[in-house]
């Protein structure tokens, strides 16, 4: 089966998201790994796929995609939890508290800097 490889998410801040992402990232194991030409940095951890946040290519202002949002998979309910305050210690912002959706579902959701719409979640 597919499953999602790398995701990048737009900002006008780039230092202050680089900040951002540095320590949220960080917290779950995932280091930088490339500095992109647009100003922007690419991570990546242990067995996980690329997260970048970047400067647009068309030169154009970032702008947050309404409907978009990415998700981080844990292994527990408490890495959820640990991810998303960490997200909102960082000046993100709640977007959806941590707990059960759908019957076997964890789900908490945040807005970074920029106010793209992240998520962890954990399945069963």
């Amino acid at each position: 089966m597919a499953k999602v490889s790398y995701m990048t998410v737009g900002s006008n801040k780039l230092e202050e998201a680089k900040a951002f992402y540095d320590a949220l990232l960080g917290s779950i194991g995932m280091k930088a790994l490339y500095e992109h030409p647009s100003g922007g940095r690419l991570y990546r951890g242990k067995d996980t796929g690329l997260f970048g946040v970047l400067g647009p290519y068309d030169g154009n202002e970032a702008c947050v995609g309404n409907g978009t949002m990415g998700g981080f998979n844990f292994d527990t309910r408490e890495e959820v939890d640990a991810f998303h305050a960490k997200a909102l210690e960082l000046g993100g912002t709640c977007e959806g508290a941590p707990g059960e959706r759908v019957a076997g579902t964890y789900f908490a959701y945040f807005r970074d800097l920029d106010g793209n719409k992240l998520c962890g979640y954990k399945f069963g």
